[in-house]
């Protein structure tokens, strides 16, 4: 990965993510500096997007990560990211309930109680 992808990738992920996304770069780094690097330099690129904006990609991210039902660390991210984006508490769990007729119950469940936790965090 060219470092230019990479301080893209974070200039980025700081936007969109902030704290949340930089606490899972700098944990990766630790890890795996090849991974860490690797995935900001695809995220910016995949951020860079310009056909929509920050907000609609964080529902759209929020709602995979609802209907995978298993990426419980990742979905928190991005709904941290979503707040920092200016998705209000209200219009995530909206997308997280939406999710219950494509994902099911299960995955839902555990995408609310992911939300919840982290709304605490948030003070909300």
């Amino acid at each position: 990965m060219e470092q230019k992808q990479v301080e893209t990738g974070f200039k980025k992920l700081s936007e969109i993510d902030g704290r949340a996304g930089e606490e899972v770069y700098e944990r990766l780094q630790k890890i795996s500096p090849f991974m860490a690097d690797y995935l900001l330099g695809s995220f910016g690129e995949i951020c860079s997007i310009t056909d929509i904006d920050n907000k609609t990609r964080e529902v759209a991210v929020i709602g995979a990560c609802t209907a995978l039902g298993y990426a419980i660390p990742q979905l928190k991210v991005h709904i941290h990211a979503g707040l920092n984006v200016g998705l209000t508490k209200e219009e995530i769990l909206a997308i997280i309930n939406t999710m219950s007729a494509y994902a099911g119950f299960p995955a839902t469940l555990n995408a609310l109680y992911a939300a919840e936790e982290v709304f605490k965090d948030e003070g909300i």
